[in-house]
This record gives C-alpha cells, sequence and structure tokens, in this order.
C-alpha cells in the first residue's frame, strides 16, 4: 500500500512515521507513505495557497491549483475511469461522511490512498468534486487543519494491513473489530471473543499484579475456567457498550443470551438507581 498526504505542514508527520506502528510498517517494507507540501506547486513568488471565499465570508480557502497540480503529478487515475478499488483521493473535511472502522477496512485493501488535509477554512470545493471520491470526517468537531485527521486515517488503516501487528488477531478482536463468527451459532453460544456477533466495545483488560491498590482483578480471570472467561467478557462488553455507547447495540448482532443479559444488566442497573 502507499499513501500520499497533501498537506501545507509536512513537518508535521516527521516524528509520526518515525515511532511505533508506521514506523514498523515503513520498515519492513508493508507499505510507503509519501508527504507533498502543496508550497511546492504554487506559481507565484509568495507561495500562496489560499484565497478569500466569494460570497464573502469570514477566513481563507485553500485554492484549488495547488491541489490539482499535486494529484496530477502523483499519476492518479481521473474520475470517472478512477478503479476506487485500488485508488481512493480522499478530502479530510468537517462535512464528510463519518470515518468507521468498517471504512478503514476498506481502504485497508486498497493499493494506494491520497488524504488532501483542508486548512483555515476549507477547501475549494471543486478539489471535492472533480478529484475525490471519497469526502471523510473523523468526528464531529473541527480541527484546525487536516493533519491529525490524516494521521488518525493512516494509523487506523496500516495496523490493518497484513503483517504489521505482531498478533494479527488483535486488529479483530479489540472494539469495533470485524465478525470472525464464520459459521452458524447456536442461540446460546459464548463467542470466542468480544466480537463473535460482531459491533460491541472492547471488554475490559486487566494484567498483573492481581491486587494494586485494593482494586483486585474479577477472580473468574485467575481460575483457568476459559468458558467462564468468555462469558464474563461477553457480559462486560454487553455493560461497557450500554454504558458508554448505546448505540452500537441497534446495530449489534446479538443472540437469544445476549439479550438475556442486557436484560439482567438493564435491571441491575434500575436496581442501583433507584437505591433499593
Amino acid at each position: 500500500m502507499r499513501i500520499d498526504i497533501l498537506t501545507i505542514f509536512p513537518g508535521f508527520f516527521t516524528s509520526f512515521l518515525e515511532t511505533g506502528i508506521l514506523r514498523r510498517a515503513l520498515s519492513t517494507g508493508v507499505m510507503e507513505i509519501h508527504t507533498h507540501d502543496l508550497r511546492d506547486f504554487t506559481h507565484d513568488r509568495h507561495r500562496t495557497v489560499d484565497d478569500r471565499p466569494f460570497g464573502g465570508g469570514e477566513g481563507m480557502l485553500l485554492k484549488p491549483q495547488p491541489i490539482f497540480d499535486c494529484i496530477a503529478s502523483l499519476g492518479i487515475t481521473p474520475l470517472p475511469h478512477r478503479d476506487t478499488t485500488r485508488e481512493s483521493v480522499i478530502l479530510l473535511s468537517p462535512q464528510g461522511r463519518v470515518f468507521t472502522q468498517p471504512v478503514a477496512h476498506t481502504l485497508a485493501a486498497t493499493e494506494r490512498i491520497v488524504l488532501i488535509c483542508g486548512r483555515y477554512e476549507g477547501v475549494d470545493e471543486r478539489v471535492n468534486t472533480l478529484l475525490c471520491d471519497r469526502e471523510l470526517s473523523i468526528g464531529d468537531y473541527v480541527l484546525t487543519g487536516g493533519e491529525l485527521a490524516a494521521a488518525v486515517i493512516a494509523d487506523t488503516v496500516v495496523r490493518l494491513l497484513p503483517g504489521v501487528l505482531g498478533n494479527p488477531d488483535s486488529s479483530l478482536h479489540e472494539s469495533f473489530g470485524a465478525d470472525d463468527s464464520q459459521a452458524p451459532q447456536a442461540d446460546d453460544a459464548v463467542p470466542r471473543a468480544t466480537h463473535g456477533s460482531g459491533g460491541l466495545l472492547d471488554y475490559p483488560q486487566y494484567t498483573r499484579p492481581a491486587d494494586y491498590q485494593g482494586a483486585q482483578v474479577p477472580p473468574v480471570l485467575t481460575d483457568g475456567n476459559h468458558v467462564l472467561v468468555r462469558q464474563w467478557r461477553r457480559r462486560a462488553a454487553l455493560e461497557k457498550t450500554l454504558r458508554n455507547r448505546p448505540d452500537l447495540l441497534a446495530k449489534a448482532s446479538l443472540n437469544k443470551a445476549d439479550r438475556k443479559l442486557l436484560h439482567e444488566i438493564e435491571a441491575s442497573e434500575e436496581t442501583e438507581a433507584s437505591g433499593s
């Protein structure tokens, strides 16, 4: 895989690319990342990349010309002939569709990704309509620029590539992980991992020591009964999802046993809230 990042602050990515998973992926050749300074594609002595918006209003917009010239230099197939399963040009903006783990999996199967970092009040819309096949946002908030968003997307996608993580199952058995239950399960079956039924937050994790400042690790995790461990983890995942992201439950794949657990959890929380 290759990722190209268009930005007016290429130095932002220096330390990001020299640490952790990204450094490993780059050093092993699993993928490559290139940053491109949009000021290198300007044609005036001031290297101007922005201008005032038509119609008035506050702030400045990134001009289309440097971005178009940069994309042209990369040899990306133009729209509408681009095969977006192989190449994708993405505008990062607060107005985009929300970036999610399923989108990350889709991008991880793509050979080449171009990320355009917005700045100021945004980017001339012709960049979006004429160059981009995706417009993505990493959340319902506004950043100073798209560089942080590009780093988030690059990190999320790269860790899904084969050979990047030490344990290939790490990207499956986690919050928002893919459903790995290929075979049908009985309605009361205990999933192998949190996402055997798909779509929940990850369960709480503990490590040594078993007793830290009086807080004990749940005994079930130290007793060695793997069936009970899986049952506990499933219940804990349901509890955490209900507490932090109840919206995910509407889309999660829940079996009869899950629904029974949720009913018990909700009843228990109602009892605690009433003080009885």
